[in-house]
C-alpha cells in the first residue's frame, strides 16, 4: 500500500518561501518599531527579495518536484524546472528593483503611506508570483495568481485620502474580480471533462474527451484564458492599466507593468502548452487576434498622448506596456502552429527578459523626475540632459531599446525573435501588424528621446538623487547595456527548450 504522506522539497520552494516568510517578519516587527526607526523595515525587505532570489541559484542543476501524487510521480503540483526558475528570477529581480524604488517613494510620502503595510503587501505579492510559474496545477496556478493580485489591489490604494489612488484601485479589482470568476468557471469546465486538476494529466486525458462534451471542454479552455489575459493586459482586458498606473505608487506601478505581466504571461504558457497543447487549434487563433489587437491598441494610445496632460508620461509608459504585451503574446500564439513550440516560448520569456529591465529602467527614470515635477507630464521631461546628463542619457536609451533601435541591441534583437517566431509558424499576418505597429512606436519613443536635449525651458535646476533611486537606475542600466553588447545572454532561451 502507498503511503499517503509526501515529503516536501524546502529547497525547491524555498524561493517564494522565504519572501513570504520576510513578509510576515516585516508585518509583525512594524507592531514593535518605532515610527522615527521605520525605514529599516524597508532594507529588511529588500534584503529579504535578495536572498530569495539567490536561493535559485542551487536549483539551477536539475528540475526538482515536489508535491506528488504517490502514485504518479509525473502529476506534482510544484516544479522548479529551468522555466520556472527563469521567470521566478524575473519575479523577484523586478521585486527586488521596485522594492529599491520604493525605499525613496516612502521617504518623500512623509507618512503618507503606511511602511509596515506597505513593506507586507509588497513581499506577499512577490511571494505569489514567484509560486505561479513553479505550479503544474490548475487549483495552485489559480491560488497563485490571487495571492499575487489581492494584494496589488491594495497597494495601488494605499495612498491615504488619495481619491485617485482609491479609484484605481476599485477599477482593478472589480475588473480583475470578473476575469477571475469566469477563469474559474473555465477551470471548473476544465475538470469536469477531464477529472483532473494537474496540467500533465490534463494534457493526456482532454485528449480523450467524449464527444458530448467536446464543446464544454472548448468552453472551459477558452474561459480558463481569460484571468491570465487580464493579468497580462491584453486587449480587452487592458481598460484598467492607464488609471491604475496614475493613482498608483510609482513604484508600484512599475512592478505591476513587469512582474504583472510576467504572472500573468507565465500562466497562460502553462495553461495553454503544457495542459492544453492539443486545443492548440482553440486557443492559437485566440491568442493570434488578442496579440494583434493589443498591440495596435497600446500603440495607438500611446500615440495620443499629449505631452503637456498632467501624468502623460506615466500614461504612456502604461499604454506602452499594452503594446509590448501584444508582442509578447505572439511567440506564445506562435506555439499553438509551431512543431517546435518551446522556441516559440522561449521568444516570449527572452523579450520578457529585456522589457523587464528596460522599462524597469524607465521607471526609476520617472521616479527621478516626479521629485521635482510630481504632475510627470513629457513636457516635464524637456532639457533633462542640462539638468541631469546622465539620467537623460541613460533614459534615452531605455526608449531606444523598447523601440528596439540601436544602441538598445538587446530590444532590437528581442524583436526580431518574435518576428522569427511568428513566421517560422506561418503567422506572416500577424508579423506584418508587429511591423507596422513597430513603426508607429517609433514615433512617440524618439519624440520622448528628443525631447530630453532639446533646450530647457528656463533655469536648468541640478537635484539630489538619493541613493535606492541611483541603485535602481545604475543597475537597470548595468544591465541593459551589458545585455546590449552581449544579447546572447538573454536570447539563447529563444533557441533551446525551456521545459
Amino acid at each position: 500500500m502507498s503511503s499517503l504522506v509526501q515529503s516536501v522539497d524546502w529547497l525547491a520552494i524555498a524561493p517564494p518561501t522565504l519572501a513570504a516568510v520576510v513578509g510576515l517578519v516585516v508585518l509583525v516587527a512594524d507592531l514593535f518599531i518605532g515610527e522615527e526607526k521605520k525605514a529599516v523595515l524597508g532594507w529588511v525587505s529588500v534584503a529579504g527579495l535578495a536572498a530569495s532570489a539567490l536561493m535559485l541559484l542551487p536549483l539551477r542543476d536539475g528540475d526538482r518536484a515536489t508535491f506528488c501524487l504517490t502514485g504518479d510521480a509525473h502529476a506534482c503540483s510544484y516544479t522548479a524546472d529551468r522555466f520556472t526558475l527563469v521567470i521566478q528570477f524575473l519575479v523577484l529581480g523586478g521585486a527586488l528593483l521596485a522594492a529599491l524604488l520604493s525605499v525613496t517613494a516612502l521617504k518623500d510620502a512623509n507618512k503618507d503611506l503606511p511602511e509596515g503595510e506597505f513593506w507586507f503587501l509588497l513581499l506577499s505579492s512577490a511571494a505569489g508570483a514567484a509560486l505561479l510559474p513553479a505550479s503544474r496545477d490548475l487549483a495552485t496556478l489559480i491560488v497563485a495568481l490571487e495571492v499575487a493580485s489581492l494584494p496589488a489591489f491594495a497597494l495601488v490604494g494605499i495612498k491615504r485620502g488619495d481619491k485617485k489612488s482609491s479609484e484605481a484601485a476599485l477599477k482593478f479589482f472589480l475588473s480583475s474580480v470578473t476575469a477571475t470568476a469566469v477563469s474559474l468557471m473555465g477551470v471548473s469546465f476544465v475538470y469536469a471533462t477531464t477529472g483532473s486538476l494537474y496540467l500533465t494529466q490534463i494534457a493526456d486525458k482532454i485528449q480523450h474527451v467524449d464527444g458530448q462534451f467536446h464543446t464544454l471542454a472548448q468552453a472551459g479552455v477558452v474561459l480558463t484564458l481569460v484571468g491570465f489575459a487580464f493579468k497580462t493586459a491584453a486587449v480587452p482586458f487592458h481598460f484598467w492599466v492607464p488609471d491604475t498606473y496614475v493613482g498608483a505608487p510609482l513604484p508600484i506601478a512599475a512592478y505591476l507593468s513587469v512582474v504583472g505581466k510576467a504572472v500573468g504571461f507565465s500562466g497562460l504558457i502553462l495553461v495553454t502548452v503544457v495542459a492544453l497543447p492539443s486545443y492548440g487549434d482553440v486557443w492559437g487563433p485566440a491568442l493570434a487576434a488578442l496579440a494583434a489587437f493589443t498591440m495596435t491598441v497600446g500603440n495607438v494610445g500611446a500615440l495620443r498622448q499629449q505631452a503637456t496632460r498632467a501624468y502623460s508620461a506615466i500614461r504612456l509608459l502604461a499604454w506602452s506596456s499594452v503594446g509590448q504585451a501584444g508582442y509578447l503574446l505572439v511567440p506564445i500564439a506562435s506555439a499553438a502552429y509551431s512543431k517546435d513550440a518551446e522556441k516559440a516560448i522561449g521568444s516570449t520569456v527572452a523579450y520578457a527578459l529585456m522589457y523587464a529591465v528596460v522599462n524597469l529602467g524607465a521607471f526609476a527614470v520617472a521616479a527621478l523626475v516626479a521629485r521635482t515635477s510630481p504632475l510627470n507630464r513629457i513636457s516635464d521631461y524637456r532639457g533633462l540632459y542640462a539638468r541631469s546628463p546622465l539620467s537623460a542619457l541613460i533614459l534615452g536609451f531605455f526608449l531606444l531599446c523598447l523601440a528596439g533601435l540601436p544602441p538598445g541591441i538587446i530590444g532590437l534583437f528581442a524583436k526580431v525573435t518574435v518576428f522569427a517566431a511568428a513566421v517560422d509558424a506561418g503567422l506572416g499576418w500577424l508579423a506584418v501588424v508587429m511591423a507596422v505597429n513597430v513603426v508607429i512606436a517609433l514615433f512617440y519613443y524618439l519624440q520622448w528621446t528628443t525631447l530630453l536635449f532639446r533646450a530647457p525651458e528656463g533655469e536648468s535646476e541640478k537635484h539630489r538623487v538619493p541613493a535606492p533611486l541611483t541603485a535602481a537606475i545604475a543597475l537597470t542600466a548595468v544591465l541593459g547595456i551589458v545585455l546590449s553588447g552581449a544579447p546572447q545572454l538573454v536570447l539563447r532561451f529563444s533557441a533551446t527548450g525551456l521545459f
